[in-house]
């Protein structure tokens, strides 16, 4: 039964977004929705900061807010009529350069250097201070100190981040899909106290999950201490904001999220700093600069991302004794048996690749159609490796922005995996498994298709089968590349 109090706050804030963002239809500076919610995320970002300050001097009274008063929002924009010119010069000449120069101590969860990180790419593209007016008065009306708001708030924000990744298209970041998201938490099952990262955490979506699965049944304390080991990096700006505002509008108000590239720094680095699990969609399909690939062992280096991405999770999560991760790769990482065979043979010779799950086709459809897995390995020694193929509902050949892969679709998986021990395990319609000597005897290809399921081919698009193709003539021309490379380096 739906609660009466609850509908009526998502009725009220439903129509504050929605006179918010009829408000920036009519600014000039704002051309569509790669503008305006960026503009909207800042300003509610500043906004819910400020409710949370508030209520941390109620807790506190030590505190000392980050803040200088003239900059909070409660002063320029509660406590002030300020409008039209005289507001525009305020926001753009000294609300956000102070912002931008904010000191912390460069500890983590320093709200001060959150603050300069989220703003230091920030600016306000309202060239109305009348309309920046009604903007910031329409969402003064939000209170993110009201439990009932902010859930209501995370609702519509979800939203926003979907709008925002439709709004990108093929030019901008891809999300992954919440119930893929929530599937390989579930699968990986963080616990209250362990440190907990995402490498490339774009908007936040698989720290968000994997903070409520950690601490769904956590006291007081193991909820603080799991929140001070949650951590994530982001190379992107745009994304960066709109994560370090997810943390908050999910409860998480000292978020350690960091705006970097996680392939900046060398592996031996690298493995200094331990966590327990990683839970990540890296980047694929791009390629780094020689600087970042110099950071790998000579070895195992690609410029392509997915790679290296792997190789830095790896050494992640080494140093801890129940380290484990869920990431998602493009198919190439599984046929691959050239460097990125040479790479799958160090993942198997001090993890246990333990399942491979293969993903329906159009999972991250319209944005991408290349084919995807999930690889779940941990500290161990290699076994077996368990495959598990999940396949679209009868009469689906992809998905689409309207017609989304849901939660259900991953049951009969969770039925089968037999919890965190994977006790029970059988071969079906769906599962298979290859004993690790035929995997190594391969090249370590891991490229196996359902052999109690012939998979027609007239069951996949032409465009789908094209697109694959594509994908992997860009492939093998990436390994040709890299062996001219390797001869001309040999020959010097």
């Amino acid at each position: 039964m739906t609660n009466p109090d609850n509908a009526a706050t998502q009725a009220r804030l439903q129509s504050v977004i929605k006179e918010s963002r009829n408000i920036m239809r009519k600014d000039a500076g704002l051309n569509g929705e790669l503008d305006r919610l960026p503009q909207l995320a800042w300003l509610l970002f500043l906004k819910a900061f400020d409710d949370l300050e508030e209520e941390r001097a109620i807790m506190d009274a030590d505190y000392t807010p980050a803040l200088p008063d003239t900059y909070r929002w409660r002063t320029w924009v509660t406590g002030s009529d300020r409008t039209g010119e005289a507001l525009l010069t305020f926001v753009n000449t000294n609300l956000i350069p102070a912002l931008r120069g904010l000191k912390g101590t460069g500890k983590a969860g320093d709200t001060r250097d959150t603050l300069a990180r989220v703003f230091s790419d920030v600016t306000n593209r309202m060239l109305s201070g009348h309309l920046l007016r009604s903007l910031v008065n329409q969402l003064d009306k939000i209170s993110f100190s009201s439990s009932s708001d902010v859930h209501a708030m995370a609702v519509f924000y979800e939203s926003m981040l979907r709008e925002m990744r439709d709004a990108a298209g093929d030019s901008g970041e891809f999300y992954t899909p919440r119930p893929l998201i929530r599937f390989i938490v579930e699968q990986v099952d963080p616990q209250p106290g362990e440190a907990i990262m995402d490498p490339a955490c774009g908007t936040g979506g698989f720290l968000v999950e994997a903070f409520a699965h950690a601490t769904r049944s956590a006291s007081v304390a193991q909820r603080r201490q799991t929140e001070a080991k949650l951590r994530g990096v982001e190379k992107k700006p745009m994304p960066f904001l709109l994560c370090e505002m997810n943390m908050l509008l999910h409860g998480i108000d000292r978020p350690n999220i960091v705006q970097d590239n996680s392939l900046n720094y060398p592996l031996a680095d690298v493995k200094r700093d331990t966590v327990d699990v990683i839970v990540t969609n890296p980047p694929f399909g791009g390629e780094e600069e020689s600087l970042v690939v110099g950071n790998f062992p000579v070895q195992y280096r690609t410029a392509e991302t997915a790679w290296l991405f792997l190789q830095s999770v790896m050494a992640r999560i080494s140093g801890s004794r129940s380290g484990r991760c869920g990431i998602v790769v493009p198919n190439s990482v599984l046929f691959d048996t050239g460097v990125g065979g040479r790479i799958k043979e160090d993942l198997m010779k001090r993890f246990n690749l333990h399942t491979v799950v293969r993903l329906p086709n159009g999972v991250f459809a319209p944005y991408t159609i290349i084919p995807s897995n999930v690889l779940f390995f941990e500290r161990g020694k290699q076994g077996p490796v368990w495959f598990y193929e999940i396949t679209a509902p009868e009469g689906r050949k992809n998905y689409t922005k309207t017609k989304p892969m849901r939660y259900e679709e991953f049951a009969d998986c969770q039925a089968w995996w037999g919890g965190r021990e994977r006790a029970g395990r059988k071969e079906d319609a769906h599962a298979w498994k290859v004993p690790f000597e035929d995997i190594q005897a391969s090249g370590y290809n891991l490229d196996r298709h359902n052999p109690n399921r012939e998979t027609a081919l007239e069951e996949r698009s032409p465009k789908e089968l094209i697109a694959e193709l594509i994908a992997t003539e860009r492939e093998l021309l990436g390994l040709y590349e890299q062996l001219q490379r390797e001869i001309e380096e040999f020959k010097l």
